[in-house]
This record gives C-alpha cells, structure tokens and sequence, in this order.
C-alpha cells in the first residue's frame, strides 16, 4: 500500500488540500494516521473515497447525502447508493418540470414584451 502526503492525495483527487482537511472535519474521509514527524498518511482506500465524493458532487449529491450514502457503519453500500440515486433522480426530474414551466412562462413574456403591451409587460402579469 502505497502512502500518500496530502498534498500528493489531494493532487491525485484533483481537488484542494484545504478541501481534504474540510472533508476530514465533516467526517467525509477519516482523520489519518501520522508520520513520527507529524505528516498525515492517506492511503489508497482515501484516494478512493475522495474520488467517489467528487464523481457523487458532479451528480448532485450534497455532502449531506454522501455521507448518508456512506452508512452509519461507514460501509458503502449497493442498497444505499441505489437508494440515494433514486432519491436524487427524482429530485431532478422535478426540478426539470418546474424549470419547463418556467421556461413558458419566459416565453409568454417575451411575446407579450415584443407584441407592444407595456403595461402587461412591465407587470409580468405571465408570470403566475
């Protein structure tokens, strides 16, 4: 198993060093064990669980739900990723549906605005 400084994990994972503290302190990955000198010693399971956070983030997942997905036996699981993934989805799916209607709302505006109607243009009477 190969050590790695946290200035090496953080590079690895591709985000910030101060980033690997803050997860530490939410509980996101571990405190690590020390060097004789003080320095923390990340292993390739940190590597890991830092690149799972990441590529959980770029979905939509908050930290909140990351650590939800991780268990409170810190174990991650199928049944609680599937779970997190549904639950995310149809997150999405309604926010799709509110941001189509927005966007009709959006055009019945324009038209409205470009069809010469000031009073109701600047009312944004479409908007409800």
């Amino acid at each position: 198993m190969d050590v790695l400084t946290i200035g090496e994990l953080a590079r690895e994972a591709g985000v910030n060093v101060e980033t690997v503290r803050y997860y530490e302190r939410r509980g996101l990955i571990e405190e690590p064990p020390r060097s004789a000198s003080g320095y923390r010693q990340y292993s390739s399971d940190d590597l890991w669980r830092l690149r799972f956070i990441g590529r959980a983030k770029q979905l939509g997942f908050t930290l909140r739900e990351i650590t939800e997905i991780f268990g409170s036996d810190d174990q991650r699981s199928p049944v609680n990723i599937v779970e997190a993934a549904r639950a995310k989805l149809a997150s999405v799916e309604a926010r799709q549906q509110d941001l189509v209607a927005v966007h009709g709302r959006l055009e019945r505006l324009v038209d409205l605005c470009e069809s010469g109607d000031p009073g109701a243009c600047a009312a944004l009477d479409v908007v409800s």
